[in-house]
């Protein structure tokens, strides 16, 4: 089924809460953090159940269309990538992705003039700004989300990702640098809407100075600065005026999280934990929970769980 959202005809019923788009068009430009090219671009409205779009304008992307989900994401370093398999690409995703996630946005086309998403400040805040000054509409569909049935954990060395049933999107949080300045952090978030712009929109990602060099040689981080990124120099950090939280470094993770889950096709429910984990680890994760049929459902999402206590839960379960 196209994007596994195939609902019943409920568009009319008012107690489903309906899909969302963007009201306009908005465009914006800036660098590539990998690969230090100025890129463009531009957030249109897109038709119901067509779901989140990325199609490239430049000529070397030749026109490609592509959806972002899991089926065409690779594992790349430090960044999530979708590809034709015929060498097309659009790299670091994440940050948009995830402000699609966070503001409830399921159908949308994303025009770019190259081969990688703009860094913008290092998080996913402009991209929300984007959004909100675009505007959002309800569109004539239900709202369909992928709820977890069972555990699902993908486990290499030290790190893990865990997907597993629970009421509404949670994500919970552990990383450890060693690093006098990051250390061990661990945070969770209930995330809805509001939850999503005031307590992680706006952390950005991060990098230390003295692995500037190796990263650039591996054709990586070539446009990274002090203006899309936390840089670490042994106990400080560079960035004119900190941090933005106590512990961005940790919300970031969980920032990058909630793009990559977005990869499924539409929003989920179900709790998510990282121990360690990254881009990589969290597309595994997502992958071998959609082979295993028995540990998923598609659901449409009702208001009568916004009323009943539960901000992202839903009803009237698989097509």
């Amino acid at each position: 089924m196209s994007l596994a959202r195939r609902a019943k005809s409920h568009a009319g019923d008012a107690s489903y809460i309906h899909q969302k788009t963007l009201k306009n068009a908005i465009h914006c430009s800036g660098i590539g953090v990998h690969s230090g090219d100025k890129v463009s671009l531009t957030l249109h409205p897109a038709e119901p159940d067509s779901g989140i779009r990325f199609r490239r304008t430049d000529p070397e992307g030749q026109g490609v269309e592509l959806q972002a989900t899991w089926h065409n994401a690779i594992e790349t370093p430090l960044c999530t990538t979708l590809t034709d398999g015929e060498g097309v690409k659009i790299a670091t995703i994440e940050h948009l992705m995830s402000a699609f996630a966070g503001c409830g946005i399921d159908n949308a086309l994303v025009e770019i003039d190259g081969a990688e998403v703009p860094i913008m400040d290092g998080s996913a805040a402009p991209f929300v700004f984007l959004i909100e000054c675009a505007g959002t509409v309800e569109q004539a569909a239900p709202r369909r989300a992928l709820r977890v049935l069972k555990d699902i954990t993908i486990e290499e060395s030290d790190r893990a990702a865990t997907l597993c049933a629970g009421s509404g999107m949670s994500v919970y949080f552990e990383i450890d640098f060693d690093s006098p300045v990051v250390n061990r952090q661990v945070w969770s978030v209930q995330v809805d809407k509001e939850s999503y712009k005031r307590e992680v929109a706006r952390a950005r990602t991060f990098g230390f100075l003295a692995e500037v060099d190796k990263l650039r040689a591996m054709g990586l981080a070539r446009g990274g600065s002090l203006d899309n990124a936390i840089v670490i120099n042994g106990s400080r950090i560079l960035n004119e005026g900190g941090l933005r939280f106590d512990n961005e470094f940790v919300r970031h993770k969980v920032l990058d999280s909630i793009g990559d889950l977005y990869l499924l096709g539409g929003p989920l429910l179900g709790r998510f934990r990282g121990l360690r984990a990254g881009h990589s680890l969290t597309l595994k994760l997502v992958k071998a929970l959609m082979a295993d049929p028995e540990a998923w459902e598609w659901v449409d999402m009702t208001y009568e769980a916004l009323a009943n206590g539960h901000p992202m839960d839903a009803i009237a379960a698989s097509a």
